[in-house]
């Protein structure tokens, strides 16, 4: 049976130990720490599985059983604050989760749960209100359509016969280590691609956004144009910028398992997904988070140009 920990052992752990983690925080390969939050303060981004014990509306607290945490904890049975209580009554005993669990990198030593995802239930007789899937390989991607920052529509069956890498950021993003760090990553992919003129012929990339209220065509064709270091008229024949509408979003976010809240002053609080789609129109590999690195995905990318 494993150890019921409360938080207050834990918020005096994490205290004594901030500047540990703070130093942390930078030294993944390509990363910088973490600035500033949606509730003003840095969060360390995690990524947490377990099984719901209870919850306790009074206090916004759910109960997990949870697998241990790479670089945070070991496995443990322990409440969590979640970031948005409403969702409190979506969660049953049973109930195995995934999440982001977000520690604060000030004196308070705060944790949250946020983009918490239901994917197995406990009860039989109930649905959770949003079924998000996880890219696994094999699966067919479905043909979305979106508006690049030309202010044409692309779908996504159109690259058929590439290796079509595809990740989620909004330009707004104010967090170094989320949206700026993978479209930089992907910058150093597509320089790298390019270097061979039959690899860059047989790839694509596309980064979605997930801002369609504020990232027009021109916003994203600025936004790309500061990664790609041109602005000129085939700057982006090989990597586009582009938004979906509304509806399209919300499957696409189902879809490629992107986490995405928008709170009342419309920051917007979101999950990291990247995926390589083979010429075959079906996944190759998912990578969550941002642990991946350039290297690793040009080498997969790579071996899917050369695929079926």
């Amino acid at each position: 049976m494993l150890p019921v920990v409360h938080w207050g052992v834990i918020r005096r752990l994490l205290a004594s130990s901030l500047l540990t983690l703070v130093a942390l925080a930078g030294c993944h390969s390509g990363q910088q720490a973490t600035t500033q939050a949606p509730a003003s303060a840095s969060y360390k981004v995690y990524k947490l599985r377990g099984k719901v014990i209870s919850t306790n509306t009074a206090t916004g607290e759910v109960t997990l059983d949870h697998e241990a945490i790479p670089g945070f904890m070991d496995a443990m049975t322990m409440p969590y604050k979640l970031k948005d209580p409403s969702i409190l009554g979506e969660l049953h005993p049973g109930d195995v989760i995934t999440a982001d669990l977000l520690v604060s990198q000030d004196e308070d030593a705060d944790v949250l749960l946020d983009h918490i995802v239901v994917v197995a239930q406990g009860k039989p007789d109930y649905m959770p209100t949003s079924v998000y899937h996880v890219p696994a390989a094999g699966d067919a991607v479905p043909d979305f359509k979106l508006r690049n920052q030309d202010g044409r529509t692309i779908h996504l069956d159109q690259f058929r016969g590439k290796a079509l890498l595809i990740t989620f950021i909004y330009t707004r993003c104010p967090l170094p280590n989320f949206c700026p760090l993978v479209t930089h990553n992907f910058a150093v992919i597509e320089k790298q691609l390019a270097a061979s003129p039959a690899l860059y012929a047989k790839t694509h990339l596309i980064s979605v956004s997930i801002d369609p209220d504020h990232d027009t065509p021109d916003r994203l064709r600025a936004y790309g144009a500061a990664y790609i270091g041109s602005d000129a008229k085939n700057a982006f024949a090989h990597w586009d910028f582009a938004v979906p509408q509304k509806p399209v979003l919300t499957e696409m976010a189902k879809y490629f398992d992107v986490g995405v809240t928008v709170g009342a002053d419309e920051s917007i609080t979101h999950t990291l997904s990247t995926t390589l789609i083979g010429r075959d129109g079906k996944v190759v590999r998912f990578y969550p988070g941002n642990e991946w690195t350039p290297d690793q995905v040009l080498a997969d990318v790579k071996q899917a140009a050369a695929g079926a």
